[in-house]
């Protein structure tokens, strides 16, 4: 196997990001803004949680937005220091890139559950699926698509027997979808995939059972590459996206607006192995 030479500036960036990150304290202070379930904390409860001073919290918190890990914005007399998601979600690409092992990303998901079987698409199992739609769309985080489509119009968007729904106790509570990207012969096995899990099915690995499907199926298929695109604050879904073999080739900086706000993405790839 041939291993393509890494450029000299991209190893001075990845260099950069590893020398900040090679602190326990600030790893720690990363960590906790990640698991904040509002996402920003303020530099004084950040300190208290760390058990630091604030001058040493504050201290830790520019190195890292120096670098892009976190942004600080100023509320009232208050810095507020969230994590950047878009640099963030680089981050287990440039490992992957240093240590040389994009070449061999993993099959698919693992630990499925084993109350959630799936299944091919039926026409009947649209109105679930809408509905399971609507609800991504609600959140913002899951598509630009702002209106839910017709069922008609959802269906000739796939490809022909590739979607797949899965069912949790005898209810539809998700869907993976493929779509063609382009009319052109020479595309025919790329395709740009979709997963959508119903909100009161979360955390049941619902997720993952829809991945294991879809991946193992487009292979059997003769799809060489599916692609997607996700919001990096979408986190849940990169990391499950990434359990199956998709890997990272760019986070999209301002590439649409939704609802007037100019979002990024990151767009991932998975290659079938034979390919």
């Amino acid at each position: 196997m041939t291993v393509q030479e890494l450029a000299r500036d991209d190893a001075d960036h990845y260099a950069e990001w590893f020398a900040v990150l090679a602190d326990g304290t600030r790893v720690r202070l990363l960590h906790t803004l990640s698991a904040s379930p509002t996402g920003a904390m303020r530099v004084g409860d950040l300190a208290t949680t760390l058990g630091i001073s604030q001058s040493t919290c504050s201290h830790h918190v520019e190195l890292l937005r120096k670098v892009g890990f976190v942004v600080v914005d100023k509320v009232g007399t208050a810095s507020m220091v969230s994590v950047n998601a878009a640099c963030c979600t680089g981050l287990p690409h440039a490992a992957d890139v240093v240590m040389g092992t994009l070449s061999s990303p993993p099959c698919c998901p693992e630990d499925l559950p084993t109350d959630v079987t799936t299944r091919p698409t039926t026409v009947s199992d649209l109105p679930a699926v809408l509905d399971i739609y609507a609800e991504g769309l609600a959140t913002r985080n899951a598509t630009f698509e702002t209106e839910v489509p017709t069922a008609d119009e959802m269906w000739s968007r796939w490809i022909p027997d590739a979607s797949w729904v899965a069912e949790l106790d005898g209810q539809v509570v998700g869907w993976t979808a493929i779509t063609p990207v382009s009319s052109r012969e020479c595309y025919a096995g790329v395709g740009e995939s979709s997963v959508y899990v119903a909100e009161a099915a979360r955390g049941r690995g619902v997720g993952k059972a829809l991945l294991f499907t879809q991946v193992t199926e487009a292979d059997r298929a003769g799809l060489w590459t599916l692609q997607t695109s996700i919001f990096p604050e979408n986190r849940a879904s990169l990391a499950l996206h990434r359990s199956a073999g998709y890997r990272t080739l760019a986070v999209r900086t301002r590439i649409a607006q939704l609802d007037g706000v100019w979002r990024d993405t990151v767009l991932l790839e998975r290659r079938r192995d034979a390919d």
